[in-house]
């Protein structure tokens, strides 16, 4: 192959993989933030998901989602994102 093709096939690889790690998530959050402090509402979350087993460090309201740093089993810490309604875990 050519070194304009190569070069046009890596250009167009980095330019889908990064919107393709995006999580997407639809609905809206579960506390209407006009009556609700965003804090209030991520503490509501955070308790929520305690409550299902999930063992949430952190909650934060990101584009739409639930993200959530969780702590793992063997103490390391992974961030997670959470449909807002229902809690669906989202990959």
């Amino acid at each position: 192959m050519s070194r304009k093709i190569l070069t046009s096939l890596a250009i167009l690889s980095a330019m889908t993989a990064p919107a393709l790690a995006v999580p997407v998530c639809s609905g809206s959050y579960a506390m209407d933030q006009d009556w609700y402090t965003e804090k209030e509402i991520t503490d509501f979350y955070e308790m929520d998901l305690r409550s299902r087993g999930v063992n949430a460090k952190r909650v934060e309201l990101w584009s739409g989602c639930i993200r959530a740093y969780v702590t793992l089993e063997d103490g390391t810490e992974e961030m997670q994102f959470f449909e807002p309604l229902g809690l669906r875990r989202v990959y």
